[in-house]
């Protein structure tokens, strides 16, 4: 991860960054509609397209990293055809799921399906053979696809951060491996297993990585990132045990706060010459929820086994949920106090060498962090949308009922709605997006 600079943004005043939470095609779905709905609202009278076009930063978890994976990798033209490529989809054709002895055994041995399934589907109806150097050309977001290492209990990044330690080739991975293993729910899939060759290489670890483990006030998540790291690259974790990303973050914050932690400048993970230049900030958390695991508190009978491991995979992705946000709100809120400091405090020489005008207000920067969820919508929508499961399987009904509900949950989003107001941008009328 490189700590200073690394998030590729438009040549103008905005950032924009979105992060889809897991959550199967459910979560796929309602963020498929933020991002229709995006696609609606004009930028800025100075500005041409609309705020699809000026997403800069896209994260996602298991259901919600596959939404970010395939916008990050196809841009706009992805609204276009992903309905069919995989919401309309049975992503769960090829997975084992009857609850036999057979796949109890299966399920004891790490899980019911193994590592191929999910991936080769993947592959093979939606991304057909892409791998991370076809998301990093030029004019693509930054995308972060986060996993969870069970070993260390730390966010995986697919970054080139992580795959420098293990001395492997962060552009020949395929997008539909690192999205599986997003979305590897213990139990019903398999962990993905990423090997390390720390032995073949001789990279330096990053100074921020040092500084970090030995910083005794550094931030927790800092922390433990910079030494999961660490494990990686002295060859003391051969090989990497993945499951889904939402365990240690549903949220897919990790990424851009680790990059924030670990900036060693008061503008990082921005250049300077780009953050002299943002006036306004949007960071939007697309939260599709989970909602109580099955219906066993109805009845004296049940938990059974798997129902157990589900509902403690549940709580542990909820009770980190909400505080990773308010942190995230936090770090942002500290950010942007940093980046108005530094700004304020440039000589007329450094100004002028960033091309500054003299009318050029140093504060003139706003930051809006809203989360987007279900309970926008009301109690009793919120509870009907809670009421589809989070498979990788839904009827036509219940991904259009979906789309439709991430489409006004934007709409309705104060913190969406004070952001396009402070960039005189404009909403379009209300209207469902036509069928493809």
């Amino acid at each position: 991860m490189e700590p200073s600079g690394s998030i590729p943004t438009n040549p103008d005043d905005l950032l924009v960054g979105v992060a889809f939470s897991g959550g199967g095609t459910r979560a796929a779905a309602f963020s498929y509609g933020v991002l229709s709905e995006l696609d609606r609202t004009e930028a800025g009278p100075a500005r041409k397209g609309t705020l699809l076009d000026r997403i800069d930063y896209v994260s996602g978890v298991s259901g919600g990293a596959v939404t970010a994976a395939y916008f990050a990798l196809r841009g706009s033209a992805a609204l276009s055809d992903f309905r069919d490529s995989f919401l309309l989809r049975d992503a769960e054709e090829s997975l084992r799921t009857p609850f036999t002895p057979e796949n109890v055994l299966r399920a004891y041995r790490g899980g019911l399906n193994d590592t191929q399934q999910f991936p080769q589907w993947l592959d093979n109806n939606l991304f057909h053979g892409a791998t991370f150097k076809d998301l990093h050309s030029a004019n693509r977001p930054h995308v972060f696809i986060n996993a969870s290492d069970v070993y260390d209990r730390t966010p995986f990044i697919f970054n080139s951060t992580t795959f420098k330690a293990i001395c492997s080739d962060l552009d020949s991975y395929p997008v539909a491996s690192a999205v599986a293993a997003s979305a590897a729910m213990p139990v019903v899939f398999a962990r993905i297993v990423i090997a390390s060759y720390a032995n073949r290489c001789q990279p330096e670890i990053p100074a921020w990585i040092v500084a970090a483990q030995t910083n005794q006030t550094a931030p927790p998540l800092l922390k433990e990132y910079a030494n999961a790291i660490a494990r990686y690259r002295d060859g003391s974790v051969p090989f990497i045990k993945l499951l889904d990303g939402g365990l240690v973050d549903n949220y897919g914050l990790s990424g851009l706060t680790i990059e924030r932690l670990a900036a060693g400048t008061p503008y990082g993970p921005l250049t300077a010459q780009r953050a002299v230049k943002v006036r306004r900030l949007l960071f939007l958390v697309v939260d599709a929820g989970r909602g109580p695991s099955g219906d066993w508190a109805q009845s004296a009978d049940g938990p059974t086994a798997p129902e157990i491991v589900q509902a403690a995979a549940d709580t542990a992705i909820d009770s980190g949920a909400l505080s990773s946000f308010t942190a995230f709100d936090q770090i942002m809120t500290e950010w942007r106090e940093a980046l108005i400091h530094w700004r304020c405090g440039l000589s007329s020489s450094e100004r002028q060498s960033y091309g500054i005008n003299t009318k050029w207000d140093c504060r003139d920067l706003k930051v809006f962090v809203g989360r987007i969820n279900f309970e926008q919508l009301g109690p009793q929508r919120a509870f009907a949308l809670q009421s589809i499961p989070t498979r990788f399987k839904l009827t036509s009904d219940e991904v259009e009922t979906l789309i439709t509900a991430g489409q006004e949950a934007l709409r309705k989003n104060p913190t969406f709605r004070q952001f396009v107001d402070s960039t005189e941008g404009r909403v379009a009328a209300a209207a469902a997006l036509p069928s493809q």
